[in-house]
This record gives C-alpha cells, sequence and structure tokens, in this order.
C-alpha cells in the first residue's frame, strides 16, 4: 500500500509548493478527441514570454525542472506539460513517437492561444522540442536542447545496452526493479553518487506507479 509518509512522496509535496508558489497551477486540455495533455502553467497569461519546458524520461516532468521553474517563473509564463504516456497526459492514439508527441504539445500551445514561445527539452525531451521548432517555423523564437542525442543510430544504442550489461531498452529507461534502477543510475552519470539504501529506490518505484494520483501532479 502507498504510505503518504514515504520520502519521494514527500518530496512531491515539495515540489507542488514550489509550482504553486511559482504562480502555477495544475491543469489539463484535451488537445483532440483521442488525447488529454495534463500540464502546469499560470492560472492566466500575464503577458510575459511563454517559455516550455519539455522533460525527459525518468521522474515526473515537474522534478526534472524544478530549479529552473524558480529561476524563471518571474520573467516567464512558464509550461511544463507531461509528455503523453508520462503521468497524467493520455491517449487513445496508436502512435508512439517523439514526432506524435510534439504534435501533441504543438496543439496544446493552439489551444491555450500561445503564439510565440521559446522551449527547452532535455534527454528525450529535446527530440520533442527538435521537431516542434520543425513544426512552427517563425513560432519559435528560441531553442535550447539539453543532454539529447538527436542524431542517435541505432549503434549507439546497441553499445549503451552493452555497456550497462542489459539485454532490452526498457530495462534501462524503464526500471521496475532495484537492480534495474541502479543500472540506470549508474548508465546516466559520470560520476559516483552516495550510497542510496534500497528501501529510498523501492520507494522511488512505487510512488512512480502512483504518479497519477492528484497529490502529485
Amino acid at each position: 500500500m502507498f504510505s503518504w509518509l514515504s520520502p519521494i512522496g514527500l518530496y512531491g509535496g515539495f515540489v507542488r509548493r514550489c509550482l504553486t508558489g511559482a504562480g502555477l497551477t495544475c491543469q489539463s486540455i484535451e488537445i483532440d478527441d483521442e488525447t488529454t495533455i495534463h500540464f502546469w502553467g499560470p492560472k492566466s497569461s500575464k503577458m510575459k514570454p511563454s517559455l516550455i519546458l519539455i522533460h525527459g524520461f525518468g521522474p515526473h516532468g515537474v522534478w526534472q525542472w524544478r530549479p529552473q521553474i524558480s529561476f524563471f517563473s518571474n520573467d516567464f509564463d512558464l509550461y511544463i506539460p507531461s509528455l503523453v504516456f508520462f503521468g497524467r497526459s493520455t491517449t487513445k492514439s496508436l502512435q508512439r513517437s517523439e514526432v506524435f508527441q510534439a504534435t501533441c504539445i504543438v496543439k496544446l500551445l493552439e489551444k491555450l492561444g500561445i503564439e510565440k514561445c521559446s522551449i527547452i527539452g532535455t534527454s528525450y525531451g529535446g527530440f520533442v522540442a527538435y521537431h516542434m521548432a520543425k513544426m512552427l517555423p517563425g513560432r519559435v523564437e528560441k531553442v535550447i536542447i539539453a543532454s539529447s542525442a538527436v542524431n542517435i543510430k541505432k549503434i549507439d544504442n546497441d553499445g549503451l545496452l552493452k555497456r550497462a550489461n542489459v539485454e532490452k531498452i526498457e530495462d534501462l529507461m524503464l526500471p521496475a526493479t532495484v537492480t534495474q534502477l541502479r543500472v540506470s543510475i549508474t548508465a546516466s552519470t559520470n560520476r559516483s553518487l552516495p550510497y542510496l539504501p534500497d528501501f529510498f529506490l523501492n520507494d522511488f518505484i512505487n510512488v512512480s506507479l502512483f504518479i497519477t494520483h492528484p497529490f502529485y501532479f
């Protein structure tokens, strides 16, 4: 059973307070008959430039962007969407690609009436940001792509699996056990991290299963 006193759960509450403190609210919009996008954004536009933060694989998007949200919120209208299949963004569509993800966020911007924006994408989100910029020439003012191998080839993926000593990419990108999560952490960092006990990593995995709960995002 999920515990409200879990370390990761408490951190989720802290992040939520940071978001509301930055003037953002939790919202959802049906962008078409098949897809609903969940996002954090301003209650109403304050006529500041719009900045879209696109998350990567891993923890919930707003966890990845918390320091940047605090930094940018005074100067930008921030929008932090959950990509489809992450958080509470859902679809009935059978499409599964970063192009589809980009199309969904573009539709979200249209629903919100955002005519011009800048985009920052990290990791997988960098792929989405790249395709959004291609789809919106003249409307995307600036693009920052961080830690994204947008020119990745199959041989690169094969090398990654070999170095991580796993057979399937989902074991690395979507860890479901403590062992898999330790491998994923090791593969995604360039220096040794302090030892994290199993109960902490198990808590992280268990909370990820409950990430659609309103207490989170």
